[in-house]
């Protein structure tokens, strides 16, 4: 058992992938933890050794087959396991140690994926292929960077966004695996799930925000503390609560999916909500909130041929916007709805969201995809089934739009 003190940003998922356990062992040893909302910096925490995955060899294993088995290196199989690949090493019914497989992929959770994780991971994926380009389109109320990714040389467009609302922080991990799977697939020249990502490469650039609300993202996963700038309004806006899960707003407490010029006074009227808290305020003005404004900017910069904004849950596909929209963009709906299993919905009685003000602004085919389905925010095991319709929904946008 070793104590470790907690600090900011600690969650006990972070905490326990860090040390190779599940959130399971932390709050077996500390029970007091799966009780409170969120952990406080200098908290001490008990943590159990991080228990060995063991195996019993079967008749016609070998070492490389073993590590091939359970993804690990053949080399770490043997310092756990003295002589495991000498001829007498693998015989049946000899129990080995299996060493932690290391991550595969860049993009991968370990705990919550908060706006640390998105950094950390666009820069790894920017050493590792070249040909993406990174740059920032604004800053966040906090000053937190808005960060875009591009992929593509083609001539048309399209824009993607994430985590537009805070607890469907989920969306976030979800686009940037789609851009890592894309970019391996082109750099390696290989076919992604039947697709041709050279062909998407010289067709398309895809502009991507993997996560648009990144303060709302932070509060949602770690909370608010004394001493926070917006810690005394939050702790009101949330009627005292000190868990802020269920929070879809940015830290001003204004819902970014109510904040764009599509009708925007209709929905403010509809939604009725006078002020600041966890969900549908829409602001005092459209683009009042910097984080919706640049994602407004950027569209404008580069008009797009086509829009996504991943949101969860539901496993629905809006795709319509007041008779705006394009011809094409039922028939399109239905091939992304037949390509991830989700439904595709004509959708009324709800204005100035992302889609709505694109399908408006530019009159091209926009979507608002529900990933998964559940309570926010979706559990960490939903993450690559989500990931792979994610991949399956835009895959079939740079497949099949014309």
């Amino acid at each position: 058992m070793q104590q470790y003190i907690a600090r900011r940003g600690d969650t006990v998922s972070r905490i326990a992938a860090r040390h190779g356990l599940t959130p399971e062992h932390v709050i077996q040893g500390n029970p007091w933890a799966g009780r409170q909302p969120y952990l406080v910096p200098g908290q001490i925490l008990f943590l159990p050794s991080a228990p060995r995955k063991r195996y019993a060899v079967q008749p016609g294993d070998d070492a490389w087959s073993i590590a091939a088995l359970f993804g690990v290196d053949v080399n770490e199989l043997e310092k756990l396991n003295p002589g495991v690949g000498s001829a007498y090493g693998c015989t049946p019914g000899k129990m080995l140690v299996i060493p932690p497989a290391a991550p595969h992929k860049v993009v991968h959770l370990r705990g919550e994926y908060g706006p640390a994780e998105v950094e950390e991971d666009i820069v790894r994926l920017l050493d590792q292929y070249p040909f993406l380009q990174h740059e920032t389109i604004g800053s966040s109320v906090l000053g937190k960077p808005l960060h875009l990714l591009r992929i593509g040389s083609g001539p048309h467009q399209l824009h993607v966004n994430a985590a537009l609302h805070a607890n469907e922080w989920l969306t976030s991990p979800c686009l940037l695996s789609f851009v890592e799977q894309y970019a391996a697939a082109y750099a390696e020249g290989k076919g992604w799930n039947g697709h041709n990502p050279n062909k998407w490469y010289s067709n398309w650039t895809v502009w991507a925000v993997p996560m648009a609300n990144p303060d709302g993202v932070e509060l949602v996963q770690e909370g608010t503390l004394p001493g926070d700038p917006y810690y005394d309004e939050l702790m009101a806006w949330n009627g005292g609560r000190r868990s802020f899960r269920h929070w879809k707003a940015n830290i001003r407490g204004v819902d970014l999916g109510d904040q764009f010029p599509a009708h925007w006074e209709e929905e403010q009227a509809r939604r009725g909500v006078p002020g600041p808290g966890p969900r549908d305020y829409s602001g005092t003005a459209a683009l009042s909130e910097p984080e919706a404004a640049a994602l407004a900017q950027l569209a404008e910069r580069v008009p797009g041929d086509a829009a996504v904004s991943l949101h969860s849950q539901g496993g629905e596909i809006y795709w319509n916007y007041r008779g705006y929209e394009p011809p094409e963009s039922r028939a399109l709906a239905a091939q992304l709805a037949a390509a991830s299993g989700y439904r595709a919905v004509e959708l009324t009685g709800s204005d100035a969201g992302y889609k709505d003000w694109f399908i408006q602004r530019f009159r091209k085919p926009g979507f608002t995809v529900e990933l998964g389905v559940g309570k926010n925010p979706l559990p960490l095991a939903d993450f690559e089934d989500m990931a792979l319709e994610t991949g399956l929904i835009l895959a079939a946008i740079l497949s099949n739009f014309k």
